[in-house]
């Protein structure tokens, strides 16, 4: 069986957690930022974890992460 390749854009994008869970960034935080309140803005930099509907394609993407 032949090694898989990992989605290298999928890579930068998503981390796993050490339960095995997929974690993704938010968007809207790189520009534009001066109409968007302190609080949302705040908000943006925590990190979520992936819907369960749309981890299962993300883990074929990064196999080995």
């Amino acid at each position: 069986m032949p090694k898989i390749k990992t989605h290298r854009g999928a890579a930068k994008r998503f981390s796993l957690t050490a339960g095995g869970k997929v974690k993704r960034s938010k968007a809207f935080a790189r520009h534009i930022l001066t109409k968007k309140t302190a609080k949302r803005k705040r908000n943006m930099r925590q990190g979520v974890v992936l819907k369960k509907v749309d981890e299962t394609g993300v883990k074929k993407l990064i196999p080995y992460l």
